[in-house]
């Protein structure tokens, strides 16, 4: 996929805290609601660069290669690489808060 766009460095505190929140709730659901605040130290030396997306491409199909009839007549491999992604067993931090438990969602 390709973006085009002029992306720009967010300044605003909160659009800065808004986008980080967007960012996170994308990958993990309800997530920013069990974590600290974010201090203002934190937030002042976190850079958040935002764009604004003027136009995009992507070049997207399913199953195997398709090569021109003569190239299959060459001896060059062609093929796939499947790619798996496994979700391992969460880990404890080690030093969490005696009795902090993991939330349902990161139960396996």
């Amino acid at each position: 996929m390709i973006l085009f766009g002029k992306p720009y460095k967010v300044e605003d505190p909160a659009e800065k805290l808004l986008k980080m929140e967007n960012f996170v709730e994308r990958l993990y659901p309800g997530r920013w609601k069990e974590l600290r605040p974010v201090s203002r130290q934190e937030l002042k030396a976190t850079t958040v660069i935002g764009m604004r997306i003027d136009e995009g491409s992507a070049k997207v199909r399913s199953g195997g290669p398709v090569d021109d009839e003569p190239d299959y007549k060459l001896p060059i491999w062609a093929g796939v690489f499947p790619i798996r992604q496994v979700l391992g067993r969460p880990v404890d931090d080690g030093r969490l808060a005696r009795g902090t438990g993991k939330p349902p969602r990161v139960r396996l």
